[in-house]
């Protein structure tokens, strides 16, 4: 299965670097069709979160698909390759798979266990799945992914307490002012962040929280379900004054709050301090509202220092998921085995069949009829026989390797070898007549 998976995440690069490769949902389509059109991969996945950009690609030549993916990623975020390469990583056929499923379990995580991620990978998938440009490999492997990381949530505790961005935005809020308890919170943007965001800051003592959105609809919905109070977008500079803490987390392409902004806030407060957490990629905030006297700015890299504290307390945890996607990984290349090999031993066999009949009716065609039926039946016999011992030690190498972290180049090698994309060609379109 020629599988990979490049990308980069809040561990490899710094936000500046993320934001210019992030996907927003008015381009992914395009994107996907690209990279399955213009770049020459089978079957792709686009993953863009605030702390991750990953893309799972299947190609017919593993090494020639981390290649135009890298070279998609370049292009579409304008950075040059060798500057973005740095910052990437690949993984390929069998950790191409136990990534994905870390991923998914919330072990890649920079809080460890959070379960937004999951839907955020169901989201790419279904992306995927509604362009057209997941096929077989990834329909499989995507719902195995799925159903590994129900296991891990149900088997373990590695999800206890809920745990995300948001959560870890509480935390550090705590940390600046020391208690939260009876300060104003300001969410810009009304999505999941923004909710998960609420809830934690309610649980942790806030006595108002003002919500703007770019939908005031939205924004009205949520100040109702936390007893909160709804802002007009265009207006919520104007309440800046009365606010100790603001969350960003919108899909704004540029800076909504600027340094200028700031200096006017902190004059009315009397430069009372002021917290700013920009959980956004792209960036809400300008960093140099951080040179503001009183205020002060964090990113989501920011946040890495606040979540490091929950690692040890999951580590036992992360343990038992990693033994769980130890025991899944094995399953689900059972499925990858008949995928690759069966086919692959067929077309070995079909193809060898072929010139064996090719050339012993060549051979019978000269003799006339100097041979009698049973001459025939006996020459076709043996050249069957001898065909079968050929292909006995290599067809008997490729399902013990099948399995292996070097199966997939055991397989593409033969295919490779015994050039046998025409015979793998027909029996795809014997399979299609067949769907």
């Amino acid at each position: 299965m020629n599988l990979v998976i490049v990308g980069l995440n809040h561990k490899s690069a710094t936000v500046e670097i993320r934001e210019k490769l992030s996907y927003s949902d008015e381009i992914l389509g395009d994107s996907l069709k690209a990279l399955c059109g213009s770049y020459g991969v089978n079957e792709c996945v686009i993953l863009s979160t605030c702390n991750r950009v990953e893309i799972s690609a299947v190609s017919s030549d593993i090494e020639k698909g981390v290649w135009e993916v890298k070279r998609f990623l370049a292009e579409s975020s304008k950075i040059p390759l060798e500057e973005l390469d740095e910052h990437l990583y690949v993984h390929k056929g069998q950790d191409a798979v136990r990534h994905l499923f870390r991923v998914a379990a919330g072990l890649d995580s920079m809080v460890v266990g959070e379960p937004q991620i999951l839907g955020q990978v169901k989201d790419a998938y279904g992306n995927a799945v509604h362009f057209d440009t997941a096929g077989v490999v990834l329909n499989k492997l995507y719902h195995k992914t799925f159903s590994v990381a129900k296991r891990i949530r149900t088997e373990t505790r590695i999800g206890a307490a809920a745990v995300s961005i948001s959560f870890a935005a509480v935390e550090l809020g705590k940390k600046i002012f020391g208690d939260i308890t009876g300060k104003t919170v300001m969410l810009i943007g009304a999505g999941e962040m923004a909710e998960l965001a609420a809830r934690h800051f309610l649980n942790a003592g806030v006595r108002e929280i003002m919500i703007t959105n770019r939908t005031y609809e939205r924004a009205v919905e949520l100040s109702r379900t936390f007893n909160g109070t709804a802002i007009m977008l265009r207006e919520f500079p104007h309440f800046l004054k009365e606010v100790d803490i603001v969350v960003a987390s919108t899909a704004s392409p540029k800076f909504i709050i600027k340094p200028e902004m700031v200096r006017e806030v902190m004059r009315e407060r009397k430069y009372a301090p002021m917290f700013f957490i920009d959980i956004s990629v792209p960036r809400n905030i300008d960093p140099l509202v951080n040179n503001v006297d009183g205020s002060y700015v964090y990113d989501v890299d920011d946040l890495e220092n606040v979540v490091n504290a929950n690692l040890k307390e999951r580590s036992k945890e992360a343990g038992e998921a990693e033994t769980i996607i130890d025991e899944e990984i094995d399953v689900f290349y059972q499925w990858v085995k008949s995928l690759n090999v069966v086919p692959t031993i067929i077309a070995l066999k079909n193809s060898f069949n072929d010139i064996r009949k090719s050339e012993m009716q060549k051979a019978f065609s000269m003799m006339n009829d100097d041979l009698t039926d049973k001459q025939r039946e006996t020459i076709d016999a043996m050249t069957v026989a001898i065909i079968k011992k050929i292909l006995h030690n290599p067809v008997q190498h490729l399902k013990r390797e099948a399995d292996t972290v070097d199966g997939d180049f055991y397989i593409e090698a033969s295919r490779k070898l015994f050039d046998l994309s025409e015979e793998l060609d027909k029996q795809k379109k014997a399979q299609n007549s067949e769907d």
